[in-house]
């Protein structure tokens, strides 16, 4: 079958390697659509990173380059392992892509995205869904309903980052929410906002950004930083108070600033992004405002909820599928567009 193997940084392959095969307590899914995830950019340009270093194994698949990449994928069961209840062949479904270790104290609290070992089917090993086929436990393997498009089905794994955000954040219906960033992500976590009933700001610098931001619908309003005071606006629409919540969804100090800025006493400041460099935080302002901030990474026990949001209709993922490729063009039309015009593309989805 074919797969898109990372070897190393600008080093990444379309091959033929052998079809998995089907396990006990495991399923094989035909996979329909994966998206290409910035975490997969990041790769690309620098990696390994998530992926295990040459000569050091990860601890759980016991896999090094090359490994098979792709953790937000959609697909159809075509084979059910000995044991598996609840899941049969032609299921529609949809992947929560760890490695976990299960045996330390995150884990055994529930808390698997901070296992002491965690890693990432896509990343760490254990194949991909830039591939046309995968073998899953079925614990990490989640239905979807029929109604809901198979290329739509792929964002549900990024949605449920932002569901995840919005969750540990305390955010709550009638809020005012402000969104530090356009990207996949920032928009992706409006929309959970908006599904939930907050009133939703969204700063943004970039015209194709604030574009998608508007038609979307995910904000009921949008500043650009560069042309308006932004601390001003946001007291101005709430009524002198400040934003609720903020969530920093860009990777950068001054995103990261005009979120503690805009926030009231007391506000609640979550970081999303990965950040690539070292970052600054103006305690004078975290002290004197008493803010509450928190870091966030992936997702545990959320898959249920962003399936939920996208079967009920209160998020619409299909404004931030901006592309459909084929695998052999994954480089050329997807990670260099992703790079070199990331202003013009928010989701691209790959057809193994």
């Amino acid at each position: 079958m074919k797969a898109a193997r990372f070897y190393a940084a600008k080093d990444i392959r379309i091959e033929d390697i052998p079809e998995p095969e089907i396990k006990p307590g495991a399923v094989k899914i035909d996979i329909a659509w994966c998206g290409i995830c910035g975490t997969d950019l990041h790769e690309y340009l620098d990696g390994p990173i998530f992926v295990p270093q040459p000569g050091h194994p990860h601890p759980l698949t016991h896999e090094e380059p090359p490994v098979t990449l792709g953790h937000e994928f959609s697909g159809v069961i075509s084979e059910v392992g000995e044991g598996v209840s609840d899941l049969k062949v032609g299921d529609h479904v949809v992947v929560e892509p760890y490695v976990v270790c299960g045996e330390c104290i995150p884990c055994k609290e529930g808390k698997y995205n901070l296992c002491d070992n965690m890693g990432f089917i896509g990343l760490a090993g254990f194949g991909g869904g830039l591939a046309e086929k995968i073998v899953v436990e079925q614990r990490w393997v989640h239905k979807i309903d029929d109604s809901v498009p198979l290329d739509e089905a792929a964002v549900i794994e990024p949605l449920t980052v932002a569901v995840h955000a919005v969750r540990i954040s305390g955010a709550k219906a009638g809020d005012w929410a402000l969104v530090g960033g356009a990207g996949p992500i920032g928009l992706l976590v409006a929309a959970v906002l908006k599904g939930e009933g907050l009133h939703v700001i969204i700063s943004e610098l970039a015209d194709l950004r604030k574009k998608k931001a508007q038609e979307s619908g995910v904000a009921d309003y949008i500043v650009d930083p560069s042309k308006e005071d932004l601390k001003a606006r946001v007291r101005e629409l709430t009524n002198g108070v400040g934003a609720d919540v903020a969530f920093e969804c860009a990777g950068v100090n001054p995103v990261f600033d005009g979120m503690q800025d805009a926030l009231k006493m007391g506000g609640v400041l979550t970081n999303v992004s990965i950040w690539g460099h070292d970052a600054t935080v103006d305690m004078h302002k975290l002290v004197n405002k008493e803010l509450v901030v928190k870091g966030t990474i992936g997702y545990a026990h959320d898959h249920p909820t962003s399936i939920k949001l996208v079967e009920d209709g209160k998020v619409d993922v299909k404004p931030f599928i901006t592309g459909r490729i084929a695998l052999e063009d994954l480089i050329d039309q997807g990670f260099k567009t992703l790079i070199d015009h990331k202003d013009t593309a928010v989701k691209i989805l790959v057809h193994p």
